[in-house]
């Protein structure tokens, strides 16, 4: 579990887990980081994971895409959480919140992505362990999220406590334009 260490640049919040700080950013930061975030997008779409978009998918519509994120993060909407070693941005998750009268109680996790350079290092859990206790800062007590179903990424969430809940056939493509089926999981979180 990582130990709050104050803030960091901006007024984001940085969270220290094991060696590597996972930022908290706010909508100002992920508007001055957006071509890093453009780059690391660009990265994971062309190594087969579309996240919602089909290749060929350029950097200027990638960073353009997560500008237009910075507002839903500065309304709350959205945490954002970032991890940069040496000045470069490595991975990225996200935690959509709701704003719902009777489903403020969960969120979606979003965009888990991990530079191609950086794999394997456990920056994944990182993120995802750090998401899950900042969704649990904002009230949060059940997580959901989808994933391509076949993917690495399926035994990686069930590895990290996460429930299967089914499967949807055709739901996504992928950056090739065909159709994939998509997994379900759910997460209940304690309040802490």
């Amino acid at each position: 579990m990582g130990t709050s260490t104050g803030p960091s640049t901006g007024t984001g919040t940085r969270t220290q887990s094991g060696t590597e700080a996972v930022e908290l950013l706010t909508g100002a930061q992920l508007h001055a980081l957006a071509d890093e975030f453009g780059d690391l997008l660009v990265d994971i779409v062309a190594g087969g994971n579309s996240l919602g978009f089909l290749a060929p998918f350029d950097h200027a519509e990638a960073a353009a895409w997560w500008r237009a994120r910075a507002a839903d993060v500065d309304a709350g909407r959205q945490l954002l959480l970032a991890v940069r070693q040496q000045g470069r941005l490595f991975g990225t998750v996200g935690v959509a919140l709701t704003d719902k009268p009777n489903g403020r109680h969960r969120a979606e996790i979003v965009k888990l992505m991990v530079h191609s350079a950086a794999r394997g290092l456990g920056l994944g859990r990182t993120l995802l362990a750090a998401a899950e206790r900042a969704a649990v800062t904002h009230g949060v007590t059940l997580l959901v999220l989808d994933t391509e179903t076949g993917s690495g990424a399926e035994g990686f969430y069930r590895a990290a406590g996460w429930t299967e809940v089914g499967t949807i056939p055709d739901f996504a493509a992928d950056p090739q334009g065909v159709l994939r089926p998509t997994t379900l999981f759910y997460k209940r979180l304690a309040r802490g």
